[in-house]
C-alpha cells in the first residue's frame, strides 16, 4: 500500500509538471481587428521564462493602435520586457520598449496593417504583468484629427459616416454639452482649446476627450510624438464605440526680456541693443504645465533666416558653447532661461536673428533627454519618449544700425533714379 501511494504521488508530480509547461506556453497569437492582450495568469502574477509574441493586424489600408491600460514589471528593464514592433514579426523596426511601471510610453501607432508585441521574463521575480487594447483604423475619408496641438484640437467626421449609423450631428457633443460642433453639407467639425470640453490628461504627453450622444462613444486621443501631425481614425469591434487618435505638438514661445527677473518680454521690433550688452531670453510652452519639462538642446545666432550660413553656435547638446552664456535654469520646467552678450557681427551685419532647438518631456520621466542636460557626445536618449520644436526669435540691431541702414537704402535708390 505504501509503495502504491508513492507511485501515485510519482504519476501526480509529473501531471503537474507536464501539464503547468502546457499552460506556460500558451500566450501570443495572430488577432485582427480589435481586442485585448495581456501577460498570462493577468490579473495575477506571469510566470519565470515567458517568451510571448503577438502578432496584429488590420485590414488592408488601415493601421493598428495599441494602449496599454495596465502595467507592472520586474523592477529590471533587461529582465522582464515588452517590445513593439512596427510590422508583422520581431526583425520590424522597434515602436518602443516598456519596462516595469513605465508611464511615459504607453500608446503606440503603425505605420501599416501590422504590428508585433513581444513579452519576455527571465527566471526569477514576477510581477502583475499588463493589460493593453488594440483597435484598427477607420479609413481617413470617414474622420480625423486635423490639428492637434498643446493648445487646441481640431476633429472632423463625415456627415455620411454618422447618417449610417442613424446619427444627427446636431446631438454630438464633447463631454460637455456647451461645446458643440459646426457642420456644412459634407463634414462636421470640432475646434476647441485643449484646457476645456472635458478634455484629459492622462499622462504628460497624452490628450484624451470624447464624443457623446445617447447610442454613440467616440474617444479621441492626441499624442504628442516627434516630427508629425497626422491624425488617424480607429474603431473596435463594438459599431457603436470608436476612436480617434493623432499625433500632435506643442506649442513654444521665445522672448527677449530686459532683466533676469523675466518679469515682461520686450514688444520692441526689431529690438535695439548696444555692443556687448546682456540680452535675456526665455523659451517657454506657450500653456504653463508643471508635469512637463522643457530643454535646451541648441541655440544659434544667424544674419539669415535660414541659419545655413554665417551661424554662431551659442548652445549645443545643453551645454554652453559662448563663454558669454549664463543659463539661469533649463530642463527642470516648463521653460528654459538664459543670457548672453550681443556678439561683434552686429556691427556687419544689421540684423541678427536667434533660433532654439527645444525638448519636451514628461517631468516624471527620469531617463528623459531633460533630465540628462548638457551632453557633450551627441547620443539617443534611451528608453524614454520625448518631443521636439524649433523656435526663432529676432531680429536683434545695434542702437543706431536701423537709421544707419535706412539712410544706406534711400541714398541707394536715389543714385539709381538719378542714373535713370
Amino acid at each position: 500500500m505504501f509503495g502504491v501511494q508513492i507511485w501515485l504521488f510519482y504519476f501526480r508530480f509529473l501531471f503537474i509538471e507536464f501539464y503547468g509547461s502546457m499552460t506556460q506556453s500558451i500566450c501570443g497569437g495572430h488577432l485582427f481587428d480589435s481586442g485585448s492582450i495581456s501577460s498570462p495568469y493577468y490579473p495575477n502574477y506571469y510566470h519565470d521564462n515567458a517568451y510571448c509574441v503577438w502578432q496584429l493586424s488590420a485590414p488592408a489600408g488601415q493601421r493598428i493602435f495599441l494602449s496599454f491600460v495596465d502595467l507592472e514589471l520586474e523592477h529590471c528593464c533587461n529582465c522582464d520586457y515588452i517590445n513593439v514592433y512596427d510590422g508583422s514579426s520581431t526583425a520590424s523596426s522597434l515602436l518602443g520598449k516598456l519596462c516595469y511601471n513605465d508611464t511615459t510610453l504607453r500608446d503606440f501607432r503603425s505605420s501599416s496593417s501590422y504590428m508585433t508585441v513581444l513579452f519576455r521574463s527571465d527566471g526569477s521575480v514576477v510581477a502583475r504583468g499588463f493589460k493593453a487594447f488594440f483597435s484598427s483604423s477607420l479609413p481617413e475619408n470617414t474622420g480625423k484629427l486635423m490639428a492637434c496641438s498643446s493648445d487646441s484640437m481640431t476633429i472632423v467626421i463625415e456627415r455620411s459616416y454618422l447618417n449610417s449609423l442613424g446619427i444627427s450631428w446636431q446631438n454630438l457633443y464633447v463631454d460637455d454639452h456647451r461645446c458643440r460642433p459646426s457642420a456644412n453639407s459634407y463634414e462636421v467639425s470640432f475646434n476647441f482649446p485643449i484646457n476645456l470640453c472635458g478634455t484629459n490628461k492622462t499622462n504628460p504627453l497624452l490628450f484624451t476627450t470624447s464624443f457623446l450622444t445617447l447610442k454613440f462613444l467616440l474617444s479621441v486621443k492626441c499624442h504628442m510624438e516627434q516630427g508629425t501631425t497626422v491624425g488617424t481614425v480607429y474603431k473596435t469591434k463594438e459599431i457603436i464605440n470608436h476612436t480617434i487618435a493623432g499625433i500632435g505638438h506643442f506649442n513654444a514661445s521665445m522672448a527677449f526680456y530686459p532683466s533676469s527677473s523675466f518679469s515682461y518680454p520686450i514688444l520692441e521690433f526689431p529690438y535695439e541693443v548696444s555692443l556687448n550688452q546682456y540680452l535675456y531670453v526665455q523659451v517657454q510652452l506657450s500653456r504653463a504645465d508643471n508635469t512637463l519639462d522643457l530643454l535646451l538642446d541648441s541655440c544659434v545666432a544667424s544674419p539669415n533666416h535660414d541659419f545655413q550660413a554665417h551661424s554662431y553656435t551659442l548652445i549645443q547638446n545643453g551645454c554652453v558653447k559662448d563663454n558669454t552664456v549664463y543659463i539661469y535654469t533649463n530642463g527642470r520646467q516648463y521653460y528654459a532661461q538664459f543670457r548672453f552678450r550681443a556678439f561683434k557681427f552686429l556691427r556687419t551685419h544689421s540684423y541678427v536673428f536667434l533660433q532654439c532647438r527645444v525638448v519636451v518631456c514628461a517631468d516624471n520621466d527620469y531617463n528623459s533627454r531633460c533630465r540628462q542636460g548638457c551632453r557633450m557626445r551627441n547620443r539617443r536618449s534611451l528608453d524614454s519618449a520625448h518631443h521636439t520644436e524649433t523656435v526663432t526669435l529676432g531680429p536683434i540691431t545695434l542702437k543706431g544700425q536701423r537709421l544707419h541702414s535706412f539712410l544706406q537704402f534711400t541714398a541707394h535708390h536715389s543714385v539709381l533714379n538719378h542714373i535713370g
